[in-house]
């Protein structure tokens, strides 16, 4: 029974409300401050997760060809213009009629949507609880998103809350796909996957400091190409 995708979704939407229900009651410190810790926890998380590599050049080589074909595929580009479209279309109307906090409002929505549905934490936590059953590191991203989702929901409103549900798709729809992986894994190939996430982690919680702005986006071809990888090492040089 998949556990993590509801506990992460219904830690968003209790985020949500209260910070809708604190509106700008969170000090302003409090703001500032809790990003940086949110990276600091992603950066726990990965190492974690990386020392758990069976094949170290597996994971070294998934890492730098899943990075050049996202690159190659200009990932985080599409995901920009995805979210340009879907301002776009949230507005639905002229630039230069569209009032300036109305704009800021849409702006921040949309990117908060892509930080709890499009990051790597939550692709790579439904995958793997998908495969291991294992629903830690959706748990603990829901920690993350809780104080988040509070964060913003200060200055957002309830809306913030509503996010939970497209969130609770994707992780669902993930999760279901990696079950049909399972049957054709080895343990090998899980401690190699699950140590190209870490990478993954360690990358989201450089970036979310502001030390190194990684492409995370474009990184994320590296977890569908671990297995293989590491299946073909084990086969030819284990």
């Amino acid at each position: 029974m998949v556990t993590g995708p509801f506990i992460n979704a219904a830690a968003v939407l209790l985020g949500g409300t209260l910070g809708a229900l604190l509106s700008h009651r969170l000090p302003e410190r409090v703001r500032s401050s809790m990003p940086s810790i949110f990276g600091l926890a992603s950066l726990g998380i990965g190492i974690l997760l990386v020392i758990k590599c069976v094949n170290l050049p597996v994971m070294v080589l998934a890492t730098l060809l899943g990075t050049l074909i996202g690159e190659l595929c200009y990932v985080e580009r599409g995901i920009g213009g995805g979210v340009n479209a879907l301002r776009n279309l949230l507005t639905k109307r002229k630039a230069e009629t569209v009032n300036s906090a109305h704009e800021s409002f849409l702006q921040s929505m949309v990117a908060i949507i892509i930080l709890f549905c499009a990051s790597g934490t939550g692709i790579f936590g439904a995958m793997r609880e998908g495969m291991t059953g294992d629903s830690s590191i959706l748990i603990a991203k829901a920690f993350l998103d809780f104080f988040t989702a509070t964060i913003f929901a200060t200055t957002l409103g309830f809306a913030v809350a509503t996010i939970c549900v497209p969130m609770l798709i994707i992780q669902l729809t993930l999760a279901a796909c990696a079950t049909l992986i399972l049957p054709l894994t080895t343990p090998a190939m899980m401690g190699d996957f699950t140590a190209v996430g870490g990478v993954l982690l360690l990358a989201t919680g450089l970036r979310i400091c502001g030390i190194k702005m990684f492409a995370v986006a474009n990184m994320l071809p590296a977890l569908l190409i671990a297995m293989p990888i590491s299946a073909l090492w084990s086969t030819f040089f284990a």
